[in-house]
């Protein structure tokens, strides 16, 4: 028996030990030199709360084990100490003013965001984040990519589990990049911790933060306010890259923004709009209204035997452009392109139990986005 327990006892040691060897409790370093800057003065505190708890606790331990009443010791009678009190107030004073000076800069650095070389407007969606780059005429919405079957827990979870996307934010290191933060409907937050950045986004409001990334990587974040019921499926990804690969990546954006608007006025069969749809709504309706169609009644409706979906073509085309006032559905016009939301419809319509035969064109979906 009592080599049976050595032998727990050693195995508890070593797996929790290999389990503990995964946990950081500390926060981040960065890649940035404000997140080097709040590092080192948040360990610098960290380090003088350490001293003065030993200090007193020293005292005290040291008080309670020579004065105590076994070997005879009698309590002092007395009443206030001007030298003492003077003491004990100076030298906490000096501590918070010696904390103060270096926090202050630090604080007066975060907040300059001033002299930028780009500027980027980053706005919160239910549930997911738009990026637009000011002055380039691109834009585009980040959306989580993390597989259903993972978060069903039907099969291994990769390690970025709901920590990827299918637009990064792509920035160039070296730059100073200004944030300008917003929101389209409730409040959330935009959070990296490896960039030290965490802001509200508002509706209604502008916040500003900025960063100046220092090495090449991915780093990842999330939302970090409670923004509703999909709050944890709001990933952050941001691709530090070299100025060069950053200018690349521009003129790849424009060129596909040119060959989008070449794809809406070409002609798209039943087939590819229902393989194109399959991959849009997956994306950005499955999380609602579920990848059978079935819905969360009442919140939201189902989609499979909808009235609406196998009903008027321009009844279904008008919900999902302008959306439906007072209920969960958005309007869409600003959030897809026209060949998008063209492609959803068409396999809306067409799917499950729904076999209406329409095809609905991005000419369609373009001219009630005109007339609007």
């Amino acid at each position: 028996m009592r080599y049976f327990l050595r032998f727990v006892l050693i195995y508890l040691i070593v797996y929790s030990s290999n389990v503990l060897a995964a946990w950081d409790f500390n926060m981040p370093i960065g890649v940035t030199n404000t997140s080097q800057d709040i590092y080192g003065l948040h360990m610098t505190i960290f380090y003088i709360c350490v001293a003065i708890a030993v200090v007193v606790f020293g005292v005290m331990f040291w008080s309670i084990f020579h004065h105590r009443k076994s070997k005879g010791a009698q309590a002092a009678q007395f009443h206030g100490n001007v030298l003492v009190e003077i003491i004990w107030t100076i030298i906490p004073l000096v501590i918070l003013v010696a904390m103060a000076i270096p926090a202050t800069n630090t604080l007066i650095d975060m907040y300059d965001s001033t002299e930028s070389d780009i500027d980027i407007q980053i706005t919160g969606y239910q549930w997911k984040w738009h990026y637009k780059y000011i002055g380039e005429d691109i834009s585009f919405f980040s959306i989580l990519t993390t597989p259903q079957e993972e978060i069903d827990n039907k099969v291994r979870k990769n390690p970025n589990y709901l920590l990827e996307v299918d637009n990064a934010l792509v920035l160039p290191i070296n730059k100073k990049i200004r944030f300008l933060f917003t929101s389209n409907d409730v409040i959330h937050a935009w959070w990296v911790p490896d960039l030290a950045i965490k802001k509200d986004a508002i509706p209604g409001f502008i916040n500003e933060s900025w960063t100046r990334i220092n090495k090449v990587g991915t780093y990842r974040g999330q939302c970090a306010e409670l923004c509703g019921m999909h709050h944890g499926f709001m990933p952050v990804v941001v691709q530090a890259v070299t100025e060069s690969e950053y200018e690349a990546w521009l003129q790849n954006q424009k060129t596909a923004k040119l060959a989008e608007t070449a794809s809406a006025q070409k002609q798209w069969s039943m087939d590819e709009l229902m393989t194109t749809g399959a991959v849009v709504y997956e994306k950005n309706c499955a999380a609602c209204h579920q990848a059978n169609g079935l819905g969360i009644p009442p919140v939201f409706p189902a989609l499979n035997g909808s009235a609406i979906v196998q009903g008027d073509a321009a009844e279904h085309i008008d919900i999902v452009v302008n959306g439906r006032q007072g209920t969960a559905m958005a309007a869409w016009d600003t959030q897809l392109s026209a060949v998008e939301i063209a492609a959803v419809i068409t396999y809306e319509r067409n799917s499950w139990d729904n076999k209406t035969g329409d095809i609905v064109t991005p000419a369609d979906i373009q001219a009630v986005i005109d007339n609007k």
